[in-house]
């Protein structure tokens, strides 16, 4: 019998990237009676499901840590070994990507604590080898759609003219403006609110 490996819908975030990239790692470093799959979480701490069925049975690792050969056999692996086998792999994966929401008290002005998320995120920004920033800018549903389009373009152009100003090294920053659109709280048209007004910030 072939031994197959499968992943269920429970996959999330960065768990199925990781966990695709170790299984082929092993699949092709070696015969079947040697191989094996471990589970590791995503940077979120979520955890996906992985299906082991061979010869000798199956395997369902839904557990950090959990792993199984792949001849359907439950087995214990130390942390000392998967870092052996696998830390060269998990070190070459790329970061996944970090938002930020940057908040408004009105116009162009940023709140104190959102102001204070510039220096994060231009040290997060460091932490990547070729980094891509997307600055999109938001309001609420008060005034015109294109009063609000003309408004959301500026609070993103602020936010990028502050993280250059303060030393951001990107490849590329790309600035838009959603307006009204994809408000982040439903309102209806006319409704103050201050969450929507706000300016996501992805480093990439």
């Amino acid at each position: 019998m072939n031994p197959q490996v499968s992943g269920s819908p429970l996959w999330r975030g960065g768990s199925r990237s990781l966990c695709t990239f170790i299984l082929l790692s092993m699949l092709l470093g070696g015969c079947a009676t040697k191989s094996y799959v471990v589970l590791l979480p995503s940077p979120d701490g979520s955890v996906g499901e992985v299906v082991i069925k061979g010869e000798k049975g199956e395997q369902v690792l839904n557990q950090a840590g959990q792993a199984g050969s792949l001849d359907g056999r439950a087995l214990k692996i130390e942390e000392r070994q998967i870092k052996e086998d696998f830390g060269a792999t998990i070190a070459a994966l790329p970061k996944i990507p970090v938002r930020y929401l940057l908040y408004f008290s009105a116009g162009t002005t940023l709140t104190p604590q959102s102001e204070s998320l510039i220096p994060k995120i231009i040290s997060e920004a460091k932490t990547r080898p070729a980094v891509d920033i997307s600055v999109i800018g938001h309001t609420d549903t008060v005034f015109t759609d294109p009063y609000n389009m003309q408004l959301a373009l500026k609070r993103a152009g602020r936010v990028s003219e502050l993280l250059t100003e303060k030393g951001l090294k990107a490849n590329s920053m790309v600035i838009e403006s959603h307006g009204k659109r994809n408000l982040l709280i439903p309102t209806p048209d006319n409704t103050w609110e201050p969450r929507n007004r706000r300016v996501e910030v992805s480093v990439r």
